[in-house]
């Protein structure tokens, strides 16, 4: 076969290894925990109507709605004064839908943390709705987001409606294992928190960190694509908070006024949300998860780390490395090394290193660390890399 269209150079999943060895590391969609895939298989295996066919006003429904709300909140240690509500139209939805429910009109100011490609992307979308005020996150000799700049009372507007960030940048590799606080004259703006790719790996300082709303895609740690979980502060919510043009759909004081039922929500995804939140639970908890996290962010790194320059990675503060995402390149980015890399690990069963995006390749391929992924498979590709360093060339 030309090496130039082996599979896992045009981005295939479907590698040759047995499906029982396949480990997917992309970075979203990705997998769920093979516990909670047993579990949705037993569904279709039970009498009676799945959540793919169940009305959402059905009282079955309603026990599943309930559970799923329920068992977040008990696992992340949500406030009883935050809502819940299942959204729609991922990541993208809630760049908009944000200022439309944060900004009552145009001229409103919001201050954005730009340190990476979604915040980015969150910010350029705002600017339809609102003053953007950013943060530049930038390293300003070489315009790469490698770091998280200090928020102080300079660079946030003391009349910003809020102050987002994205507490993990999936392409850059970049991850805020805490979420910081904000100068004292500036506690009364809500933060904002894109935690799309990190929901459910660490504890939450709701109240302390001053969280008004924090949304995450389900489809990176605790579901399917096609859902997103938006908890706002319910202070946040009410008449006249909103702007006068912010679809219904999006608005969320109208979605928690009809109980995440004003129009048909994602039936069956919200039923894994609840999936996962029990296995989340059954696994010791959030507390439990960021251990293990750490643990398999820290099997690669340690690799990277000890190549002498076989391996690398663009962020070289190790407080701020990724967790979720690990970015590594082979020999300074190599071309013929790369791909001997990438085909030799989907060969064995170790797919998702490299995925075609909207941004195209990137400069470095990345090991994306989510829920579905356990520690001893983190470990896996760990002695994979180790391996591979030794015998290339």
């Amino acid at each position: 076969m030309n090496t130039d269209s082996h599979p896992a150079l045009l981005g295939s999943l479907n590698s040759t290894a047995p499906h029982s060895e396949v480990i997917n590391f992309s970075p979203g969609p990705t997998s769920l925990p093979k516990a909670v895939e047993e579990r949705i298989a037993g569904l279709f295996n039970q009498p009676g109507l799945t959540s793919l066919a169940l009305s959402h006003r059905a009282p079955e429904f309603l026990e599943i709605l309930d559970h799923a709300v329920t068992k977040a909140r008990e696992v992340m240690e949500i406030p009883d004064d935050y809502e819940v509500l299942f959204t729609h139209g991922g990541g993208h939805g809630q760049f908009a839908a944000l200022p439309l429910n944060l900004c009552y009109q145009p001229t409103d100011v919001a201050t954005y943390v730009v340190n990476g490609t979604w915040s980015a992307r969150g910010a350029e979308e705002a600017k339809r709705y609102c003053h953007v005020q950013s943060i530049d996150g930038r390293d300003p000799k070489t315009g790469a987001y490698i770091g998280f700049p200090e928020l102080t009372e300079e660079n946030i507007d003391p009349n910003s409606k809020y102050v987002y960030l994205c507490s993990n940048e999936t392409v850059n590799g970049i991850e805020l294992h805490r979420l910081p606080t904000l100068p004292a004259s500036r506690k009364h703006i809500p933060l904002v928190v894109d935690a799309s790719s990190d929901f459910s790996t660490k504890p939450i300082d709701w109240h302390g960190c001053g969280v008004g709303v924090l949304f995450a895609c389900a489809s990176k740690n605790i579901g399917h694509p096609g859902l997103t979980m938006t908890v706002i502060r319910k202070d946040l919510l009410g008449e006249g908070k909103a702007s006068p043009l912010c679809p219904g759909v999006f608005n969320y004081t109208t979605n928690s006024e009809a109980g995440n039922l004003w129009n048909t929500p994602a039936t069956f995804n919200i039923e894994v949300v609840g999936f996962v939140m029990d296995w989340i639970e059954a696994q010791g908890g959030v507390y439990e998860i960021e251990l293990r996290s750490i643990a398999k962010a820290a099997a690669i790194y340690d690799v990277i780390d000890s190549s002498n320059g076989f391996y690398g990675t663009p962020i070289e503060n190790k407080a701020l490395r990724s967790r979720m995402n690990v970015p590594f390149n082979i020999k300074g980015g190599d071309e013929e090394a790369t791909n001997a890399f990438l085909i030799a690990s989907w060969e064995k069963g170790m797919v998702g290193l490299r995925t075609l995006t909207p941004f195209g390749v990137g400069d470095y391929l990345r090991a994306s660390l989510y829920n579905g992924v356990t520690v001893e498979e983190a470990q896996k590709l760990a002695d994979f890399m180790r391996k591979f360093a030794r015998n290339y060339g």
